[in-house]
C-alpha cells in the first residue's frame, strides 16, 4: 500500500495541538486586587487587613524580590456547581522552570494555606473531592451558597535566574536590584476542566511518544499509528468535545496491551528538589516548602497510588514554624502512606566540605528531628544534586542507619561514565551501601515517552536487573509533581513496547532492586564528579567560616563534657539549634560558593553570629568549670596574635585537640614554646619548655636564611623560596633544581559555563608568577620564632606573605594576606619539589584517600582538581612531605615538566587559594582574605594529622583558673594505629553519658587504648545515632590492670562511637 505514515504522523501532531487548546471552558472571569508588602514577606493577618487596590491583565509588578497579595473574588454559575471547577492563575509566568520564577500559595479568607501556584500548576481546585473536601472538613466552604469564592494569593516576584548561572546580574540582592516591575500579571478566571478531553490529550501524547519510540518498518508503531489516525478520524468527525469519548474507545486496547515479561520496570516515585538556597534566599525557600508541599499533598488526594519522596528535616522544620496546619496534613500523608520522609539529613548538604563530624550530624541531627516530629527515620540517603561524593559517606550513613543510597549528579561527569546504575558503593573503610543512579538521567522527571525509553536504553544493568528508578516531579526550585506526570505513569503501567511504571517508594524500590540483583557490582572509593571543580575553593570566607564553626562547635561540646562531670547544667537545646544553623550553611549551593549574592552575604553574616553565639556559650562553660573565676569572663581564640591583655590572673592555656601540642605560641603576655597534654587546660608556666632547636636568621648576600637546627629555609631578594633543607635528613633538598617555592600565580578563570561552580583545564595554559616584590623584610627574629613579611601587588590587588620558622619545629609556615580585587581570575601557591611521589594522600572525613599523581588515563587525567580537608601527604620510599591548611580545599598534585625536574623527576603540589567568578554572584571573593598553609618536611600521617590540627584547632587563653585533664584520650602503645578523637560530647539524650567518638587513621586493622580520666561504671560502642548496634560494634575490652583503660579494636579507617556512662 501507498506509505502515507509521515502525512498521519504530522496529522495526529496537529491533532494533539488542538485538543491542548480545548483543555478548559472558562466559565466566568474574577475580580483581582493587589497589595505590595512595604518590606519583607508578612504574616495572613497583617496582609489580610491591608488596602487592595485593583490590577489587571497585563499590569506590571515586582520589583525583583517583593511581596505581593492578590485578592480573587468570583462567582461559579449555579449550572456549573455540580462539576469539577478551578481558580485558573496566571501571575505572568513564563517557561516552564516551575521554581525559578514568580509563584504564590493561596489561602483561604480565614488564612487556611491551601495550594500553591507557579507555570506548570496553575489550578486551584474550588469543588469536588480531594482539597476542597479536606478543607470542608476542618470547617470552611471555599464557595458560599450563592457560588461566591474568595481566596488570598501571597505571590513572590522571585526574578528569573536561569540566565545568570554564567552572566552577572544585579538581580542578585535586594541592595542591588532595579527598583522597576519584573513580571506582567496574566489575569485570573474559574474554569472547568473538560476531563474527557484533557484524557484524550494525554493519551494522544503518551502513544504518540510510543510510537516514535519504536523503530520504522515494526509492527507495533503501525497499529500504534493506525489507532491514532482513528482517533483523528473520530475527532474530526464529531467535534473535539463531542467525540472525545469515542475517540479514546479507539485507544484504549493499545494501552491496555501488556508490556510483556521481559520489560523493565521503572519505580515512580514523586519527588520535588528543593535548593535550600541557590538563586534564591533561605527567606524564599521557606515559602517554596509550604507552596510545594500544599501541591503535593492536593495531588496525593486525587490520586491514592500516588507517592512522594521528600527529604531534608529543615524544611519540615520550617513548614512546622510557619504552616502548621500544613504540616499536620504531611504528617496525615506520612500516616497513610502516601508521603515518605527520605535522606536522613539536615539539609541535602555538599559531601566534599563539611568536616567528618559534621557529616555525621547531618544525619544525627536530621534523622532525630524527624523521627520526634514525623515518627519515622527513612533509611535511604537521597542526595540527587550534590557535587560528588566523598568515599567516608557510606560507612557514615551506614552507622547513622541507612541502608541504601541515591543518587544522579554523576551522570554530569564530563570525561567519563560511572560503569554501573545499580551497584554497592564501598567506602574507604570497605563499608557497602546498596546504591542506584536513575538511568533516566535526572531528579525531574515529567514522565514523558522520551525520558521513560532513555532509561530503558541507558540502563547498564539490562539482562541483569530490570528495575530502576523514575523520580518525577519539577524541581531545583519546587514546584513538585503534577497530575499530568501521574496520569502519564498510569498509561505506562502495562503497555506493549514500553517499560512497566510502578509507583513506589524509595524503601520499595530498593528492596525489589536488592531481591533481584544482590550481587550487583562493587565500586570502591570516592565517586568523584568530573564537574564543578571550583566549589573547592569559591567563596573562600564561606570555607573559613565553615572550619572555624566547625572547630568550636567540638570545643563547646568538650567543655559542655566537662562540664557535665561536675554535675553542671549542659545547654543541649541550644548547641542542637547552633548545630542546625551550621548544617544549613553547608548545603550544597551554599557553602560550595554557587548561589547569589544575597544568600553568600546572609551566610557570611551567619557565620559571624555563630561564632559570637558558640564563644558566648564556651565562655560560660569555662567560668562554670573553673568555678565562677575571677569576674568577667574572657575566652579568646588564641590563633590571631590580637589576645588582649588579662589582668589579674595568670594565662590558662587550653588545648582542644586531640594530639600533644608542642609549639611556639602567641598569647597576651608575650610569647612561649609550650608543650600541652591533649584535650586540657593547664597555667602557662606549667607548660612553658626551653627549646632544643631554637631559630637563627641571618643574611647571606641578598638572601634571608631561617634555620632550627632541623629545617633551612632560604628566600631570594623577590621574596621567593629558593631552598628547603631538611636538616635532620643530610641537609635533603626539598625544592626541585632552579625551582622556587611559595610561588603565587594568577589566571584566567574563564569557564564554558556554570561560572561559580567551574574550575576548567585551561587555566592552566596561561599563568603571571608573582615574581617581583614591592619589599621583603623580616619582622620577627627571636629564638622562639624568626618571620619574613614580604609585599606584592598584581593588577588592583595587593599580597602580603609571611613565612615563618618556628623553635623545634619540622613546619614551615605560610600566610598569605590578599586584598583581592580581580574578575575571572584565580589564585594558586606551588611548591615544585624534588620528591618522586606516586600518590597524593588528602585527608577526608575519617581518614584519607590516595589519588595518582601521574595522569595516565581519562579518571585520572579528570582529577586535575581534587578536594582535600586539613592535609596532604607526599610521600616515596622512605621520605614524606606533607602540607597542611587553613581553610583551602582544592589543591593538585602533578608530575614536574622534564623542563622542571631533574632525572629522578619531582612533582608540583599547589593550593588554589581564592577564585573570583562573577555569576551568580558578581562580587563574590572580592575583599580581603588570609590565608595559612604549611610544609611539614620529613612528615609521617602523626605529622600530617599535627600541622592539620594546628592551623585549624588553636589552642585557646582563657583568664580563668582552669586545670583539666582530658575526660578521654587516646594512650598509644607499641604497636597500636594511629587513632584520633573526634569528639568528646553529651549524649544527646540529656542522661549525663558522656559521648567519645573516635576513628582509625592510619588505614590498617589494629589496637588503640582509650583512657578515661575516671573509671566508668560502663562502656557501650554505639551506632552515630548513639545507640547500642552490636552489628557494628569494634572490639572493645576493658584492661584488667586498669579500669579507666580500653582496648578498642578498630579496622582500616573504622569510625567507633563509645557511650560512657560515668561511675
Amino acid at each position: 500500500m501507498f506509505d502515507d505514515s509521515t502525512l498521519v504522523e504530522d496529522r495526529i501532531e496537529r491533532l494533539h495541538e488542538r485538543l491542548g487548546k480545548e483543555l478548559f471552558r472558562v466559565l466566568a472571569p474574577v475580580d483581582v486586587t493587589a497589595w505590595k508588602s512595604p518590606g519583607e514577606p508578612v504574616d495572613f493577618a497583617t496582609a489580610a487587613e491591608a488596602n487592595y487596590d485593583p490590577i489587571s491583565s497585563g499590569d506590571r509588578w515586582g520589583p525583583a524580590w517583593s511581596t505581593w497579595w492578590f485578592r480573587m473574588k468570583g462567582t461559579v454559575p449555579a449550572e456549573a456547581r455540580g462539576e469539577r471547577v478551578h481558580l485558573r492563575v496566571d501571575l505572568g509566568f513564563e517557561g516552564d522552570w516551575a521554581g525559578n520564577q514568580s509563584e504564590g500559595l493561596a489561602y483561604t479568607t480565614a488564612g487556611t494555606p491551601l495550594k500553591g501556584v507557579n507555570p506548570m500548576n496553575r489550578l486551584i481546585p474550588l469543588t469536588g473531592e480531594g482539597l476542597p473536601a479536606t478543607i470542608a472538613k476542618a470547617g470552611e466552604r471555599l464557595l458560599d451558597d450563592s457560588g461566591a469564592v474568595e481566596l488570598l494569593i501571597e505571590a513572590g516576584a522571585n526574578p528569573n535566574m536561569g540566565d545568570y548561572m554564567n552572566n552577572p546580574t544585579d538581580l542578585g540582592d535586594l541592595s542591588t536590584r532595579p527598583d522597576t516591575p519584573v513580571w506582567t500579571f496574566g489575569g485570573a478566571d474559574l474554569v472547568v476542566r473538560n476531563e474527557s478531553v484533557w484524557h484524550l490529550w494525554l493519551d494522544v501524547e503518551v502513544l504518540w511518544g510510543v510510537l516514535k519510540e519504536q523503530p520504522k518498518g515494526s509492527t507495533l508503531r503501525a497499529t500504534l499509528l493506525r489507532r491514532l489516525e482513528e482517533a483523528a478520524d473520530v475527532v474530526d468527525a464529531q467535534g473535539i468535545q463531542e467525540g472525545a469519548d469515542a475517540a479514546r474507545a479507539h485507544l484504549a486496547p493499545v494501552i491496555a496491551s501488556s508490556a510483556g515479561n521481559s520489560a523493565q520496570i521503572m519505580s515512580a516515585v514523586g519527588h520535588a528538589h528543593i535548593d535550600s538556597a541557590w538563586l534564591w534566599p533561605l527567606r524564599e525557600t521557606r515559602r517554596k516548602v509550604a507552596r510545594t508541599f500544599s501541591n503535593v499533598l492536593t495531588l496525593a488526594e486525587d490520586y491514592p497510588e500516588f507517592t512522594f519522596a521528600c527529604t531534608s528535616a529543615q524544611h519540615y522544620a520550617w513548614l512546622k514554624d510557619g504552616a502548621p496546619a500544613l504540616f499536620a496534613r504531611v504528617k496525615e500523608s506520612i500516616a497513610k502512606g502516601q508521603w515518605h520522609p527520605a535522606g536522613g539529613m539536615w539539609v541535602e548538604s555538599d559531601t566534599n566540605l563539611p568536616g567528618g563530624e559534621a557529616l555525621v550530624r547531618q544525619f544525627t541531627v536530621g534523622l532525630n528531628w524527624m523521627e520526634r516530629e514525623l515518627g519515622v527515620a527513612p533509611t535511604c540517603t537521597w542526595l540527587p544534586d550534590s557535587f560528588g561524593y566523598t568515599g567516608a559517606l557510606p560507612q557514615i550513613a551506614r552507622l547513622s542507619g541507612m541502608t541504601t543510597f541515591f543518587t544522579q549528579k554523576l551522570n554530569w561527569s564530563q570525561t567519563n561514565t560511572l560503569p554501573h546504575h545499580t551497584f554497592w558503593w564501598e567506602g574507604i573503610d570497605g563499608t557497602r551501601i546498596f546504591t542506584h543512579f536513575p538511568p533516566v538521567d535526572c531528579y525531574d522527571s515529567i514522565v514523558s515517552a522520551e525520558e521513560v525509553f532513555k532509561a530503558e536504553r541507558n540502563f547498564k544493568e539490562k539482562g541483569r536487573a530490570k528495575r530502576s528508578l523514575l523520580p518525577y516531579g519539577y524541581g531545583d526550585g519546587g514546584g513538585g509533581p503534577v497530575a499530568e506526570m501521574v496520569e502519564r505513569a498510569r498509561r505506562f503501567a502495562d503497555m506493549e513496547g514500553a517499560p512497566r511504571v510502578e509507583f513506589d517508594s524509595p524503601d520499595g524500590f530498593f528492596d525489589k532492586a536488592r531481591e533481584e540483583y544482590p550481587d550487583a557490582p562493587v565500586w570502591s572509593g570516592e565517586m568523584y564528579l568530573e564537574f564543578h571543580r571550583g566549589v573547592y575553593t569559591s567563596s573562600a570566607e564561606l570555607k573559613r567560616g565553615n572550619r572555624e564553626v566547625e572547630a568550636k562547635l567540638a570545643v563547646l561540646e568538650w567543655l559542655g563534657a566537662l562540664a557535665t562531670e561536675r554535675g553542671i547544667d549542659y545547654p543541649l537545646a541550644e548547641v542542637e539549634e547552633l548545630w542546625q544553623r551550621a548544617l544549613l550553611l553547608q548545603f550544597h549551593d551554599i557553602l560550595p560558593g554557587s548561589s547569589i549574592h544575597w544568600v553568600n552575604r546572609e551566610a557570611r553574616a551567619e557565620y559571624e553570629a555563630l561564632r559570637t553565639d558558640i564563644e558566648t556559650l564556651i565562655d560560660s562553660l569555662l567560668a562554670s568549670r573553673a568555678g565562677g573565676g575571677t569576674g568577667s569572663v574572657e575566652a579568646l581564640d588564641g590563633d590571631s596574635g590580637q589576645a588582649a591583655a588579662l589582668a589579674g590572673s595568670e594565662v590558662t592555656v587550653v588545648n582542644p585537640s586531640p594530639v600533644i601540642r608542642r609549639e611556639v605560641w602567641e598569647h597576651s603576655d608575650g610569647c612561649s614554646l609550650i608543650e600541652v597534654a591533649p584535650l586540657s587546660s593547664a597555667p602557662l608556666s606549667a607548660l612553658e619548655v626551653s627549646p632544643t632547636n631554637p631559630v637563627t636568621c641571618e643574611t647571606r648576600g641578598s638572601d634571608i636564611v631561617l634555620a632550627n637546627g632541623l629545617v633551612e629555609v632560604v628566600i631570594d631578594a623577590n621574596g621567593l623560596v629558593s631552598s628547603i633543607l631538611d636538616l635532620d635528613a643530610g641537609g635533603r633538598e626539598l625544592l626541585a633544581a632552579g625551582q622556587r617555592g611559595n610561588a603565587l600565580s594568577v589566571h584566567p578563570d574563564f569557564p564554558s559555563c556554570f561560572d561559580a561552580w567551574e574550575l576548567q583545564h585551561q587555566y592552566k595554559r596561561s599563568e603571571t608568577v608573582l615574581e617581583e616584590a614591592l619589599e621583603v623584610k623580616v619582622v620577627t627574629k627571636t629564638a622562639l620564632r624568626a618571620c619574613v613579611e614580604v609585599r606584592r601587588t598584581h593588577g588592583d590587588s595587593t599580597f602580603t606573605q609571611r613565612i615563618t620558622l618556628d623553635a623545634d619545629a619540622r613546619a614551615v609556615d605560610f600566610e598569605v594576606h590578599v586584598d583581592w580585587r580581580e574578575k575571572h581570575r584565580v589564585l594558586r601557591v606551588g611548591f615544585p619539589l624534588a620528591l618522586n611521589a606516586r600518590t597524593d594522600r588528602s585527608e577526608i572525613q575519617f581518614g584519607h584517600i590516595d589519588r595518582a599523581i601521574a595522569k595516565n588515563t581519562s579518571w585520572q587525567e579528570a582529577q586535575f582538581e581534587v578536594s582535600g580537608h586539613r592535609w596532604a601527604l607526599l610521600e616515596e620510599p622512605g621520605y614524606a612531605v606533607a602540607f597542611a591548611n587553613s581553610q583551602t580545599y582544592g589543591h593538585d598534585v602533578r608530575v614536574l615538566d622534564a623542563a622542571a625536574a631533574d632525572r629522578r623527576g619531582g612533582v608540583a603540589f599547589g593550593y588554589t587559594l581564592l577564585r573570583s567568578a562573577t555569576a551568580p554572584d558578581p562580587e563574590v571573593d572580592l575583599g580581603e582574605h588570609t590565608l595559612r598553609y604549611s610544609l611539614v618536611c620529613g612528615a609521617d600521617l602523626a605529622h600530617a594529622h599535627a600541622a592539620g590540627l594546628r592551623l585549624t584547632q588553636p589552642l585557646r587563653e582563657t583568664a580563668h583558673a582552669l586545670e583539666t585533664s582530658a575526660v578521654a584520650s587516646i594512650e598509644h602503645r607499641e604497636g597500636d594505629t594511629l587513632a584520633l578523637i573526634d569528639a568528646v560530647k553529651p549524649a544527646d539524650d540529656g542522661s549525663g553519658d558522656l559521648i567519645v567518638r573516635l576513628h582509625e587513621a592510619e588505614g590498617r586493622a589494629g589496637i588503640a587504648h582509650v583512657r578515661f580520666a575516671s573509671a566508668p561504671s560502663k562502656v557501650r560502642a554505639t551506632n552515630l545515632r548513639e545507640k547500642e548496634a552490636p552489628e557494628v560494634a569494634p572490639g572493645l575490652t576493658a584492661c584488667s590492670e586498669d579500669p579507666s583503660l580500653y582496648e578498642v579494636s578498630m579496622h582500616e579507617f573504622q569510625i567507633v562511637t563509645l557511650r560512657v556512662a560515668r561511675a
